[in-house]
């Protein structure tokens, strides 16, 4: 079996800002499967714009877990409807 063909891309520096436990469990992900948090967002996001599972049931297994360890209960259908809480301090 030969190598997947290596795809040319070229990378952007992006200053986001996303919910912190999100990125608890994203960065918590990314380390499981040895990747950037870029990496792996960039898988997730090509998979949905096609419309397919980007984890096996394994990994969402393994994810369930770091949301629960995380604290994040917020679901795909509060996406619409999140607003900024007050900001913590530093010392939190």
């Amino acid at each position: 079996m030969s190598a997947p063909k290596q795809v040319e891309v070229e990378r952007v520096q992006t200053g986001i800002r996303i919910e912190r436990r999100i990125l608890k469990v994203l960065k918590a992900t990314a380390e499981l499967k040895d990747m950037s948090v870029g990496d792996l967002l960039e898988g997730i996001v090509l998979h949905a714009f096609e419309g397919k599972q980007p984890f096996s049931p394994e990994t969402l297994k393994q994810i369930n877990e770091f949301r629960t360890i995380y604290g994040l209960t917020i679901r795909a259908s509060d996406s619409h409807n999140l607003k900024e809480g007050k900001k913590r301090s530093p010392a939190n």
